[in-house]
């Protein structure tokens, strides 16, 4: 695997560091199985599983970008070419603080506001990507309100007034939303395909049993939301599931991106 790195030295330090998070995870996947469901012991054991599984996911982005050709660009088609582009990946902060400035409750610990950190794939996504980072350098994010949390679904990216994304000089190709929106075509990446494909879903091109390179069913992932319908009405609103995201596939509801 290393050959295929662009740096083999680091390839193998992160392989190693990879193998040796692998034991702790195992050893909590056994604590918690050898316990009560529910129990103290179980979320004790559980939490520990989940922080080592994340380490071992940020070191697998790591092994990833190591496998990609230095200055490599994936390729967008000209007719989107005036639309933000994200060339590789970038690395996005999202701050959640509570209106009344109340504290978040995590287990009898209160906190003053929720971080999450957002890995925004320009290789997979170029447009979509560079859209969403281009919309965080102007703020339009900052202040905004969390538009549906149902238990079901987060989302946000809705600015007050008549207009349901971000208002802004239409792209060539899609054009503008009835309210002046900037549209975003709907980009999805199949896996073995050289590069996204624009303006359609999987199931439109009778692809929907096949793979996707930004799964819904890893875990976190995010969706750009447009209408079920029309696969160009993405602007600047995305969310994140809280169920088991297998039973929402990609191209039927959802962007990837």
């Amino acid at each position: 695997m290393t050959a295929s790195c662009r740096d083999s030295n680091t390839c193998a330090a992160i392989l190693e560091s990879m193998d040796a998070e692998l034991d702790p995870l195992e050893q909590s996947l056994k604590d918690s199985a050898a316990v009560l469901n529910g129990s103290e012991q179980e979320r004790k054991a559980l939490d520990a599983a989940y922080a080592s599984q994340g380490k071992i996911a940020r070191q697998l982005t790591d092994l990833e970008e190591q496998m990609v050709p230095a200055n490599y660009e994936t390729p967008v088609p000209s007719d989107y070419d005036d639309l933000p582009q994200l060339k590789g990946r970038a690395t996005v902060q999202f701050i959640l603080q509570k209106p009344d400035k109340a504290p978040f409750d995590v287990e009898g610990t209160n906190y003053a506001e929720a971080k999450m950190t957002m890995v925004i794939d320009g290789f997979a996504s170029p447009v979509t990507g560079g859209n969403f980072v281009d919309l965080v350098n102007k703020g339009f994010y900052t202040n905004m309100k969390i538009q549906r949390s149902d238990g079901f679904v987060v989302q946000t990216g809705e600015p007050d007034g008549d207009a349901i994304g971000y208002v802004g000089k239409p792209s060539k190709s899609i054009g503008a939303g009835k309210n002046g929106e900037r549209l975003i075509p709907c980009e999805i990446t199949v896996r073995g395909d050289k590069g996204p494909i624009y303006e359609t879903t999987i199931e439109d091109e009778g692809r929907g049993g096949e793979a996707t390179v930004l799964p819904f069913s890893s875990y976190g992932a995010m969706g750009w939301a447009r209408d079920e319908y029309d696969p160009n009405s993405g602007s600047s609103q995305f969310f994140w599931l809280l169920f088991d995201s297998d039973l929402t596939p990609a191209g039927k509801n959802v962007l990837d991106g």
